[in-house]
């Protein structure tokens, strides 16, 4: 089956969400265009099955078209499609009303097409087109309900699109130039060898950290993923941010340094998101600096593998992997809860709570194991670094699972429950996340298939999560506060420098009202210097216009005056 299908499949599955994208523009599919979602990542979830049987190449396109996904990136191009079919069933019940249904699955469809080409792309150019198409589409999907939050979030995130687009951008020119090739392994080969590899590493992880929410970039994360539309938020957290770490993936080059400045940047980040997280009311915004929080443990953890030169980055694909699905759930999950009531809303809320301890990394699930195959190769600090996130993720997830509860407004309907078109999207990706990791142990940690089970790794993974809920429970016993904004906002503190400095708004007018005065005295001294000369100047000429000789006069003087130059 790969022989027959591997070389072609790859292009197809990029052009067919954009052919699904152009037929949603057709006057009669309009109003019906959402119905076309699940059908953009068909091709690519066959693809995700089949594998692909060398590269699919088109050099009449682009500058050479190179396509083709291996290892982590194949695994991350099996998650991208899933979560994007599973998003795409989710809207159909959860946006059935929504205004403008064709153009969103026009950008739906655009922004779906760069997310899966950043992971098969193989040369720069397409890489950089396709990066594009989901940095700068995403934009729609982020500003789709048009409400204030939203514009404003679109702004933010366009700003730091284009600016990392820029960044890129020059970073891949100077790759190219220096590696004298358009092919993502030859210019990564190449760029420890040039004299820009500092400034041209700067420019990758500004880039790259800007898509993946790294702090202090993350500014757009926190406004976009509570402002878009629900199916929107789960591929914004679960796929979209991956596109920046497989880019940090496979162009940093080994050898320049910037493995431990990764690591540290990281687990920053991983500990500042989740803290900062306790700061917020919203569940979606909660659940967004989560995803800060857990992308900063993936971004230590590909500074790990670039630090101690380990080519195969298959456990930071692996961890990722669920992070992708767990995230896709816990967002869905909050349209779900939202439109159950009694019975359903307790089911939904242990679902939700199983998939946040998942993520957490409590022992027996899938985000246990992955955690687990992460930690050997680590040195001793990122180790710990990595074990005492666990207690942080839990906190985080703790405060949204409370706020998610106590925070939506219940169905006035105690029997209600969602549509199966939301429920079973977001059960599959929550079991996914929860069991899949098992089945995938052995291909992807290299360890033994025993290891989890031993009393040593569940002890490891045990009390983390246990010192986590014990410290979620005396924050509530104590009922200390958190929570003390509705909405993420990281730039809140433009609005405290704007208040700090509003005494210096008056000082413009001041200026201003200077000016006007000073300019009405000038104004004043020029008309009665104007007035000053016009009356001397009608005394002169009554003065000389009353000589009898006076023509004779003037007339001698000129002639004097031009004797004097004839003669100099």
């Amino acid at each position: 089956m790969n022989g027959v299908v591997g070389p072609t499949l790859p292009l197809a599955a990029l052009i067919w969400p954009l052919l699904i994208g152009a037929f949603a523009a057709l006057p009669p599919v309009r109003q019906h265009a959402l119905r076309l979602l699940p059908l953009a990542p068909l091709p690519a979830l066959w693809l995700a099955i089949v594998g692909v049987d060398g590269l699919t190449l088109a050099p009449d396109l682009l500058l050479g078209v190179t396509l083709g996904a291996a290892g982590p990136a194949a695994l991350l191009f099996a998650l991208t499609a899933t979560l994007w079919f599973a998003a795409a069933l989710h809207a159909q019940g959860s946006m059935a009303n929504t205004q403008k249904p064709a153009v969103f699955t026009g950008f739906w469809c655009l922004t779906l097409a760069g997310n899966l080409g950043v992971f098969l792309a193989q040369d720069v150019a397409t890489f950089y087109v396709a990066f594009a198409a989901v940095s700068l589409s995403a934009y729609f999907l982020v500003v789709h309900e048009a409400t204030p939050a939203a514009l404003h979030a679109g702004r933010v995130y366009a700003v730091l699109a284009i600016l990392g687009e820029v960044c890129l951008l020059l970073a891949f020119v100077i790759g190219a130039t220096v590696a004298g090739s358009v092919l993502i392994v030859d210019i990564r080969a190449a760029l420890p060898t040039t004299p820009l590899a500092v400034m041209t590493t700067v420019l990758l992880v500004g880039g790259f950290g800007i898509k993946a929410g790294l702090m202090p970039l993350h500014v757009w994360l926190p406004l976009a993923h509570p402002a878009a539309p629900t199916p929107a938020s789960a591929v914004l957290s679960g796929a979209i941010v991956k596109a920046g770490i497989i880019g940090l993936m496979v162009f940093l080059p080994i050898g320049t340094g910037v493995g431990p400045v990764l690591v540290v940047m990281g687990f920053f980040t991983a500990f500042a998101g989740a803290l900062v997280g306790l700061r917020v009311r919203a569940p979606k915004a909660i659940l967004a600096y989560s995803t800060i929080s857990q992308i900063g443990l993936v971004i230590a953890l590909v500074g790990t593998a670039i630090e101690t030169q380990a080519a195969d980055m298959a456990t930071v694909a692996y961890y990722a992997f669920h992070h992708g699905l767990a995230k896709g759930a816990l967002f869905l999950g909050v349209a779900v809860f939202a439109a159950s009531g009694g019975r359903w809303r307790i089911s939904v809320l242990i679902m939700l709570g199983l998939v946040a301890l998942s993520v957490a990394g409590a022992p027996m699930t899938g985000g246990g194991l992955t955690k687990m195959a992460a930690k050997p190769g680590l040195g001793k600090a990122a180790e710990l670094a990595l074990t005492l996130s666990a207690v942080t993720t839990t906190l985080v997830l703790a405060w949204f699972l409370h706020r998610l509860s106590a925070g939506t407004t219940p169905s006035k309907d105690d029997g209600a429950r969602p549509s199966w078109l939301v429920t079973l999207p977001t059960l599959a990706l929550g079991l996914a996340a929860v069991g899949l990791p098992w089945w995938m142990w052995g291909e992807w940690s290299g360890m033994p298939a025993d290891y989890p089970l031993r009393l040593a790794s569940l002890w490891s993974a045990v009390w983390p999560v246990a010192l986590g809920l014990a410290l979620a429970g005396a924050m509530a016993a104590t009922r200390w506060r958190a929570g003390t904004r509705d909405q993420a906002d990281p730039l809140w503190w433009t609005r405290s420098i704007a208040r700090a400095t509003a005494p210096l708004r008056t000082v413009p007018r001041q200026m201003a009202g200077w000016r006007g005065a000073v300019a009405n005295q000038l104004q004043a001294a020029a008309r009665v210097a104007a007035t000053r000369i016009v009356d001397a100047a009608d005394t002169a000429e009554r003065t000389v216009l009353a000589w009898r000789i006076s023509g004779l006069t003037v007339l001698a003087a000129v002639l004097i005056v031009v004797a004097l130059i004839g003669m100099a």
